[in-house]
């Protein structure tokens, strides 16, 4: 099955055809580094992460650009308040520098602890000013800008397509339902460069044609993407909460400077939720991986939790549901370390039919990202490998696991079979009843063994505990 994705900016499936054949650019929405991602904004990591196995599982290059939000990102999404840094700067009593490096620095780690690639590229806004103002030079050239007393802004009414993405009814935007007005021409239009207070010197602010100041949040992305990726690429990704006004105004800026479509294909991951709403960081309910860690939650029983829900649907959080993620886990890990370690080698009953199983796995992984299918797949497998008798020609299981573990991104192959406490208490006393020839009582406590999921095999060096996985 050829590759599908859906486009939001036509709100429909389409087969993925890139620019250039065999090679794919890709653009992703970083982080603001003000403070520590919270899981409902890792949920959108991983999905990219997903999206960007499956690309190279389809045989495509990607050449991956990620930006750093470290200025320009203000506490309201709108050219309102103050900058994220800068005010997190102010309450730490540090530079806005050193807040922005932390921050950035422990966004990379927990990208790591959930076995996310990293891009090609990391680039920071405050690293690529020039090449903002040269963006915002060309937009006023072309007569897409005017000048307020607070910055230089976007006149979206001279881009007809304003609002595409998502599906804005601009004639029924009134004034004050967005922002306050101010000096704007339109409710939409939206600041490209912001001058600097002039009761206060801001930490970071830099000298322009316009007069000292820093640039909006917008505008960073499409400089840095069309530097790195072209002034036309294949996709671009964030968080469904950038449809209505960052990717919106990105479309706007970027597509009104060079006459060209931005991106071919907007892909956009669903909201995490708590039982009691959105998860956000400036409500103060933010869930860090850090917090997850601390309960004794594994960073990747947090990456199947979410590859469990379909990336275009609301995940609701739960602890409970998180635990469930941690058990399916480890049982996927113990398989794979059984096989790896204790294999059986009594030939099967039946023959295991492994192209169909990876057929259906990759067709799943191509229908838009359907890895919720595509577990299913995997566990089908594992059932039908246990009810077929086990058998010596393990190896092909394996490779296919191995493959199936390159998208799902789990790191089973890197990881030690875990045997639970409980399960080993009951080993070490049916041991006991063995030595002492008390057989009854063996048996029994080898029932209670398999009544929690696991079995046990008796060897000359002593006995083995092991996962079961279905008749």
């Amino acid at each position: 099955m050829p590759l599908t994705i859906y486009n939001t900016l036509i709100r429909k499936k389409e087969i993925f055809k890139p620019l250039q054949k065999g090679s794919v650019g890709l653009y992703t929405c970083g982080p603001t580094v003000y403070n520590y991602a919270h899981i409902g904004n890792l949920r959108t990591y991983i999905f990219e992460d997903i999206l960007k196995r499956t690309l190279k599982a389809n045989g495509y290059t990607v050449k991956h650009v990620m930006n750093i939000t470290d200025v320009g990102h203000l506490t309201s999404d709108e050219d309102t308040g103050e900058d994220k840094v800068e005010q997190e700067a102010r309450k730490q009593k540090k530079t806005a520098s050193d807040i922005a490096r932390m921050y950035e620095n422990a966004f990379k780690q927990d990208n790591e602890d959930l076995n996310i690639l990293p891009p090609q590229i990391w680039c920071r806004a405050t690293e690529h000013i020039t090449e903002q103002i040269n963006l915002i030079q060309t937009l006023e050239k072309k007569g897409f800008t005017y000048k307020t007393s607070d910055g230089i802004y976007f006149d979206t009414s001279r881009f007809p397509d304003y609002g595409i993405l998502a599906k804005k009814n601009i004639a029924g935007i009134q004034p004050g339902m967005r922002v306050n007005e101010r000096e704007k021409k339109n409710p939409t239009d939206f600041a490209l460069w912001k001058f600097s207070p002039k009761e206060e010197k801001r930490q970071m602010e830099w000298e322009s044609p316009w007069g000292i100041g820093f640039p909006g949040w917008h505008i960073e992305c499409s400089a840095m993407s069309m530097k790195y990726l072209g002034t036309s690429f294949d996709i671009h990704c964030g968080g469904i909460d950038h449809i209505q006004i960052h990717h919106t105004n990105e479309i706007a800026q970027s597509e009104a400077a060079t006459g060209k479509e931005l991106a071919r294909y907007w892909l956009h991951g669903e909201f995490l939720e708590l039982k009691d709403g959105k998860m956000a960081k400036s409500e103060g309910t933010g869930i860090t991986l850090a917090t997850l860690k601390e309960k004794g939650f594994d960073p990747l029983d947090f990456r199947l939790l979410v590859l469990g829900t379909h990336y275009r649907t609301k995940l609701r959080f739960s602890w409970e549901a998180l635990q469930a993620a941690r058990t399916e886990r480890l049982r996927l890990v113990n398989f794979y370390r059984w096989l790896k370690d204790e294999w059986n080698t009594s030939p099967q009953k039946e023959t295991v039919d492994y192209k169909k199983y990876r057929d259906e796995f990759l067709h799943s992984i191509n229908n838009d990202l359907n890895v919720p299918s595509a577990l299913s797949t995997v566990w089908n497998l594992i059932h039908d490998y246990w009810r077929s008798g086990a058998g010596n020609n393990y190896e092909d299981i394996i490779k296919i696991l191995d493959e199936f573990d390159s998208i799902l991104g789990l790191k089973i192959k890197d990881s030690q079979l875990e045997i639970p406490q409980n399960i080993k208490a009951l080993q070490k006393e049916r041991d006991i009843a063995r030595e002492t020839k008390n057989w009854e009582e063996a048996d029994q406590l080898r029932l209670k063994i398999n009544e929690a999921g696991w079995d046990v095999s008796d060897r000359t060096d002593g006995s083995f505990v092991y996962p079961t996985f279905g008749s």
